[in-house]
């Protein structure tokens, strides 16, 4: 009796595992011609419905849950954490050239090398992230970041997410893979606008990636359409190897890797270069050697097209004997070399980087760079943004580095030239506050001081407050409120107001004509309207948009602020739940109610009807979304034009997306423009604009008439 049960009990399971066994074979054959061929079998319903049974058996029967299951790919909501692991492979830079003549220089020296005819594949450098992809017996083991080229950090977990690297292979092989991991333009557009604070959008695909790759739950990674193609191959048995890169390209493919179709191969012939494609069986486009220069022309044009970032060509010999002769340096492969679509301004070797606390407790690394100079100005220091931009370029402390002007104006590391030779690591922010040692807290992409009372926070508070484009109270700077505040006169925002600035005199630089100056540029301050006031006070979330948006919904008094709810606040159009939720916190706390109280009895105003009615202005720009760029003549803060723009109905934002319709641009405009030239944004300029607003008429005899 027992030993029929027991063969019952086994004849159950066995159903079970090939119930499960024949689902995930299918999943995977339906995720691998959706996400890598491009060519769906199933509808999405179908799909769905065959997931979640494969889920639900999985669910009753753990143990039989196999590793390369299509459900892995959802992410799981426990923490991460990333060990450093050691590469097996060479996980090396590459070379660079920043000019089509070095790069034909590289071709002609290889050629010259060597006696045979070489050929040369041409890849894209997608502007991503680095990615080692390890497979034991077929079966995907682990993924490490390329760190500093012997070490790094193992994101499987998050990796796993992605659905068009395959969890197993038809094969069961010892094999690494290195390869790119991105994030599509669009994506990225569509991601970043759901980000209310414009403080947490990423700066571009590449960071927003990097930080997708390294989130502490793979549920949350899940979440995010990251991609990954595949360009190199590295088998733990040699003589498995194909026998040039094209054919290493093959291989892969038939794995049931993605590799990128716009790759190129050239040789001394087209007609050469034609028939190594087609043996190979490979999409691409076949060039002879003279046409290289055309084809890199080509390239750097159709780039502002192209779904995906990329930031130059990669050019690789072709034949592996070739490359093996040809060997390594410290650095990077004598056999490839990396052509950058644009010249760096600057180049210089990172010393170390410092951490600024700012006025909302964000956290900011700074690059201390050796000096160079750029743009006419020696560069000491350039923004690093934040932890996951850092791990975007896997820094480290003495890379050489590339160094750029943001619009101009802000220096910014821009990419690693070449790795460190003392074998340091992508640097981490540390865990504690540099102002008051708090211990820091992660939201979204950045890490912040969670104590109100850091004094790096209140400095930076009163100086935003007290700033050109808020209260405007001129002779208060930076550096007068960090002299105020040391002596313990300037502590709170109402001190401003309330401080005895005659005990001051005597002071290094303070004398009595100075404290006139600043008594009267106080004063002068409480004349400034309500909604100004309401975005001087810091409160996250409420900028001058924001407050914008909150008095013409009705919210024109604090007291109203005070009183509304969660439901109320998001009934206005711009307002989210988190947004909402946020200044509902805000104005429930005892110190900021404090601060309001004073301020009103100081004499500043409270609410709209305080400082009268606005003007009511023909609402000619509503359903616009306009950027600003540049510098202008009749717009001097140029948020004097924002102003301009948002009482006629318009909305305004800080960079060009997909949803802008107009860029506003004057002199000196940065990136912006490009950006807008190729999303097809209308591009105004300030003759055209005070037309619109009807400040000017049309042009007569090519004049300008301002009202």
């Amino acid at each position: 009796m027992f030993q029929k049960k027991l063969e019952k009990c086994y004849i159950l399971v066995m159903d079970i595992k090939e119930k499960i066994d024949g689902l995930t074979e299918k999943l995977i054959n339906y995720q691998k011609a959706y996400y890598v061929d491009g060519r769906p079998l199933v509808s999405d319903l179908e799909y769905d419905r065959l997931f979640d049974e494969l889920a639900r058996l999985e669910k009753a029967n753990p143990s039989l849950v196999r590793p390369d299951s299509p459900t892995l790919r959802v992410g799981s909501d426990l923490s991460n954490d990333f060990p450093e692991i050691e590469h097996t492979i060479p996980v090396l830079s590459l070379d660079k050239a920043y000019s089509r003549d070095e790069v034909l220089s590289f071709i002609d020296k290889c050629i010259r090398k060597e006696s045979s005819s070489l050929t040369f594949v041409a890849e894209e450098k997608i502007d991503g992230i680095s990615m080692v992809l390890y497979y034991e017996e077929g079966i995907l083991s682990r993924a490490v970041t390329r760190g500093n080229g012997l070490v790094g950090n193992d994101v499987t977990a998050n990796i796993r997410t992605i659905k068009s690297i395959p969890l197993s292979l038809p094969e069961k092989i010892d094999l690494a893979v290195r390869g790119e991991v991105f994030l599509r333009k669009k994506d990225f557009e569509i991601i970043n606008s759901r980000e209310e604070d414009e403080d947490k959008k990423a700066a571009n695909p590449r960071n927003l990636a990097a930080g997708t790759v390294r989130r502490q739950k793979s549920e949350e990674a899940a979440r995010v359409p990251l991609d990954m193609f595949i360009y190199e191959g590295f088998w733990r048995d040699r003589g498995q190897t194909p026998k040039d890169h094209l054919h290493i390209l093959r291989k892969l493919k038939d794995l049931g890797f993605k590799i990128n179709s716009h790759m190129s191969f050239f040789a001394h012939d087209r007609k050469d270069a034609e028939a190594a494609l087609a043996e190979a069986g490979l999409e691409g486009k076949a060039y002879a050697f003279a046409e290289m220069e055309d084809y890199i022309a080509f390239k750097t044009n159709e780039r502002k097209n192209l779904e995906w970032e990329i930031d130059g060509l990669v050019f690789k010999i072709n034949e592996l004997e070739t490359r093996e002769r040809f060997g390594y340096t410290e650095h990077h492969p004598r056999w490839a070399v990396a052509y950058k679509f644009e010249s760096p301004q600057a180049v210089s070797r990172l010393l170390g980087i410092t951490v600024q606390v700012g006025r909302t407790g964000r956290i900011t690394p700074v690059a201390e760079l050796m000096p160079v100079s750029l743009g006419g100005s020696v560069i000491r220091r350039a923004t690093l943004h934040n932890q996951e931009y850092i791990d975007s370029l896997e820094l480290a402390v003495g890379d050489t580095v590339s160094i750029v002007k943001r619009g101009d104006v802000i220096p910014a590391v821009e990419d690693v030239i070449e790795k460190n030779g003392e074998g340091n690591t992508t640097y981490e922010i540390p865990l504690s506050c540099p102002s008051c040692g708090s211990p820091l807290e992660k939201d979204g992409a950045h890490m912040y001081c969670p104590n109100r009372g850091c004094p790096e926070q209140v400095k930076g508070l009163l100086s935003f407050f007290a700033s050109r484009n808020q209260m405007d109270i001129e002779t208060l700077g930076p550096k007068t409120i960090e002299l105020f505040y040391e002596k313990g006169v300037l502590r709170r925002i109402e001190d401003i107001y309330g401080a005895d600035y005659s005990s001051l005199v005597g002071m290094p630089g303070i004398g009595e004509k100075t404290i006139r100056q600043i008594v009267k540029s106080v004063e002068e301050s409480k004349s400034r309207p309500f909604k100004v006031v309401l975005s001087s006070l810091g409160i996250s979330e409420i900028g001058k948009k924001s407050a914008e948006i909150l008095v013409s919904g009705g919210f024109d008094s604090i007291d109203k602020l005070k009183a509304a709810d969660e439901d109320d606040l998001v009934r206005i159009p711009g307002i989210g739940e988190r947004t909402a939720h946020i200044i509902v916190e805000a104005f429930a706390d005892a110190d900021l109610l404090r601060t309001l109280d004073s301020l009103a009895s100081h004499g500043l105003h409270m609410s709209q009807a305080d400082d009268g009615e606005d003007e009511v202005l023909e609402q000619t720009l509503q359903g616009t979304v306009w950027c600003v760029t540049g510098s202008f003549e009749n717009f001097n803060p140029r948020s004097k034009a924002l102003e301009e723009i948002e009482r006629r109905g318009g909305r305004t934002v800080s960079s060009v997306t997909g949803k802008t319709t107009h860029l506003l641009a004057g002199s000196g405009g940065g990136s912006k423009r490009a950006d807008a030239e190729r999303l097809g944004v209308r591009i105004v300029d300030e003759r055209e604009f005070l037309v619109l607003i009807g400040k000017a008429e049309e042009e007569k005899g090519g004049q300008l008439e301002l009202f």
